[in-house]
């Protein structure tokens, strides 16, 4: 019977090292994200967090909350938090624990890198609650195939 390695972030050197015994290997992180017009607020949303008694890691940020734990507990938390506000939570993967060094701005300094990102996909938020809240059927056209003449045409043109 062979053990499978894991990789581990050496806290001194920040470089991964093999490990077999990590049980932070097998955990998911996710980020809740609350739009802007969320029918909770940060506090309340890490309180009822808490109060489900999971064994999970829950961080406290700005836009919601990071959640640290065994996947069937993550999702289990994430589907009864989404049940209070669906239109208005959202959740996504994130990479690393919370605290971890190759992300923590405060064993790094600095603003995180993909914040700037959250933080455009925020400013969307409301629009995405829109349609959740109301959806109608969409058709896309396929378009149509430009004929091969008037390709080359513009091409000669483009190359003027």
């Amino acid at each position: 019977m062979s053990q499978q390695k894991n990789s581990e972030v050496d806290p001194k050197s920040e470089v991964l090292t093999e490990n077999s015994e990590n049980p932070e290997s097998s955990k998911v992180t996710r980020m809740i994200i609350l739009g802007p017009s969320a029918s909770i607020s940060q506090t309340e949303l890490v309180g009822k967090l808490h109060m489900m008694e999971l064994p999970l890691t829950i961080k406290s940020t700005c836009y919601g909350a990071i959640v640290n734990g065994e996947e069937k507990y993550v999702k289990e938390a994430v589907e009864k938090i989404r049940k209070l506000d669906y239109c208005n939570i959202f959740t996504k993967d994130r990479g690393f624990p919370p605290g971890d060094p190759r992300r923590c701005r405060a064993k790094r300094g600095a603003a995180r890198e993909g914040y700037h990102q959250l933080e455009k996909e925020f400013e969307l938020l409301d629009y995405v609650s829109e349609a959740l809240k109301n959806p109608r059927e969409v058709c896309v056209e396929k378009p149509k195939k430009v004929p091969v003449e008037l390709f080359k045409k513009v091409c000669k043109e483009c190359e003027k």
